[in-house]
């Protein structure tokens, strides 16, 4: 596809995510904030139990973890499923929609992850460039 292709096809987009009033903005701060991307990408790995995937997502509250699930599973990504029991078992994972999302999101994991080394040193470099000499 040519360059001016491409532009034509990206106008022709019903949503603009650089635009205040896209409904698509929420659903990316849904899924890049903290504990979104740290939840979709622990229920890549299959299905969970609120306190499985609490442990799993170190550091997130109950609170937290609570409105980040409701977010994403207004958004379409996870699927709660409350199981008749006693006591109750409520099981998240990912939809169809949630697995292409959450498949995405880890490449982009995978890559800061894998360089952490480039990032830790320019980090010491930036550091040491702007402390004060005694």
């Amino acid at each position: 596809m040519s360059t001016m292709q491409e532009r034509t096809a990206e106008q022709d987009l019903p949503y603009d995510v650089f635009s205040r009033a896209c409904p698509s903005r929420g659903t990316l701060e849904h899924v890049t904030g903290r504990w979104g991307a740290l939840t979709l990408g622990a229920l890549y790995e299959g299905s969970f139990r609120f306190n499985e995937l609490r442990r799993r997502v170190d550091g997130v509250s109950e609170k937290m973890l609570a409105q980040t699930l409701h977010a994403l599973e207004r958004d379409g990504l996870v699927h709660r499923e409350a199981q008749p029991t006693n006591p109750p078992r409520v099981d998240y994972e990912l939809t169809p929609l949630g697995r292409e999302v959450a498949g995405r999101l880890l490449a982009l994991i995978e890559c800061v992850e894998g360089r952490m080394d480039e990032v830790l040193a320019s980090r010491e470099r930036y550091d040491a460039q702007r402390m004060p000499t005694a």
